[in-house]
């Protein structure tokens, strides 16, 4: 299979998985981008710098502003003044934002079980593995 089909065929794959994960997400009043923001401050042990957020997810700050306000707005995570830095401000995920990580991070699962279903346990099993090896490559610039 020449490189080029092969990046096709992922990305397609990719795309039918992003459309079935955001058809759960609706339902739960988010998108991609928020439930990616909960996630993470879901998995941090303490609560998270918003540059340290950004940086996590590969966006600017100022991209995370409306990301944080919308979830802030949902009861999900709430701003606090660092008491180590005055100038920085905390996120500090609600119980209501952990409930809700999870709900979203069983609609990532189930979209992938959909998606996988054609696979047998043990070609879902290697095709992880794969996709880990060429995830740790050093990015090409």
């Amino acid at each position: 299979m020449a490189e080029k089909e092969l990046a096709e065929l992922l990305f397609l794959v990719g795309r039918r998985l992003r459309h079935g994960y955001l058809e759960r997400l609706v339902p739960l009043g988010l998108n991609p981008g928020r439930a990616r923001a909960l996630r993470a401050l879901a998995e941090a042990e303490r609560p998270m710098r918003m540059v340290r957020l950004a940086d996590e997810l590969r966006i600017v700050p100022r991209s995370l502003t409306p990301v944080v306000d919308a979830l802030e707005e949902a009861g999900l995570v709430r701003r606090e003044i660092d008491p180590a830095d005055r100038r920085s401000t905390l996120l500090l995920i609600t119980p209501e934002g952990h409930a809700l990580a999870e709900r979203a991070r069983d609609a990532r699962r189930q979209a992938g079980e959909e998606l996988f279903a054609v696979l047998t346990p043990e070609q879902r099993d290697r095709l992880g593995e794969l996709l880990a090896l060429v995830d740790d490559q050093p990015q090409a610039r």
